[in-house]
């Protein structure tokens, strides 16, 4: 089933106001949101562990979307998504891929956070043609380092969340110093803005599939980075306990085409801490030509 007229044709709403729509692809009901111009190259976003709709910042999607098409949506089994959670990044590329088939999009750039960042990366080494640029987010490579301690990590960092009746994002994402503090409170109360419409909440069963596809990713040998020839924007903060930064530094390294952003006092979600200069950093890679190449401070 292709998505309504309206539904390609872009929408200028707010983040928190955007409509929910679905999309049949691959025997998988899509549940997705979209603002922004309707020309250009759109730009796909690909979410994180245990993120369904809602778990995108506002600010940062909105800002994108002022010049941008956006187009975020709950892979297979997650938010309100039909079916079952894939347990391998792999897997999840295929349905993200089907999923922008569905849309009728020949050509799309990517933006991948953390979890989101893996799955962008097979998307790009395994369908050239479909994909223009990627900005990944707190994320690394197969085999990367510390990669398949997530896991460990999370339960932790959940557990202590409860204990103190904090969301674990403020743990996961953002450094204790006073400004790490300040940023995840800030960050936590922007994800609740949307009143109407909101996503179901992911499951305990895709969590744990999610766990196990990024334990398997952390796990793999590596893999040849060259072959994303795709110009990459690599985005971190510089005290990430969850994709330790070591592995965003190793990217750049070994990707041919590469920008590098590291915030300072800024862990896993740096691009939330950090939300307008990320904004600002994303819009002109995509406007930049294809051959750019260098390092932003």
């Amino acid at each position: 089933m292709n998505p309504p007229a309206n539904a390609r044709a872009g929408t200028t709403t707010r983040w928190r106001d955007v409509p929910t729509r679905t999309l049949s692809a691959a025997g998988v009901e899509f549940a997705y949101r979209e603002l922004g111009p309707t020309t250009g190259v759109p730009l796909i976003l690909l979410r994180h562990l245990a993120a369904v709709l809602d778990n995108w910042d506002p600010l940062v999607v909105d800002g994108l979307a002022a010049e941008r098409r956006v187009i975020a949506f709950d892979n297979r089994g997650v938010g309100a998504s039909s079916g079952s959670t894939p347990k391998s990044i792999e897997e999840m590329a295929r349905d993200a891929v089907a999923f922008i088939r569905a849309l009728e999009l020949d050509e799309v750039d990517l933006f991948g956070f953390s979890m989101g960042g893996m799955v962008a990366q097979v998307i790009a080494a395994e369908h050239p043609a479909l994909v223009r640029k990627l900005i990944v987010a707190g994320t690394g490579p197969a085999g990367g380092e510390g990669i398949d301690k997530v896991t460990r990590i999370s339960y932790l960092d959940v557990a202590r969340g409860l204990l103190t009746g904090q969301d674990p994002k403020q743990f996961l994402f953002f450094t204790r110093t006073p400004n790490g503090r300040r940023a995840g409170k800030e960050f936590i109360a922007r994800l609740k803005e949307r009143a109407d419409d909101r996503d179901r909440a992911i499951s305990v069963t895709s969590f744990r599939a999610q766990l196990k596809a990024i334990h398997r990713w952390g796990k793999q040998s590596p893999a040849d980075l060259s072959v994303i020839a795709q110009p990459v924007l690599l985005v971190n903060g510089e005290s990430d306990r969850m994709v330790p930064t070591k592995n965003t530094i190793d990217m750049h390294r070994r990707l041919p085409n590469s920008e590098l952003v590291i915030y300072p006092d800024a862990g896993h979600g740096g691009l939330f801490q950090f939300h307008d200069d990320f904004v600002t950093a994303v819009l002109a890679f995509l406007s930049a030509d294809d051959d750019t190449h260098g390092v932003l401070a």
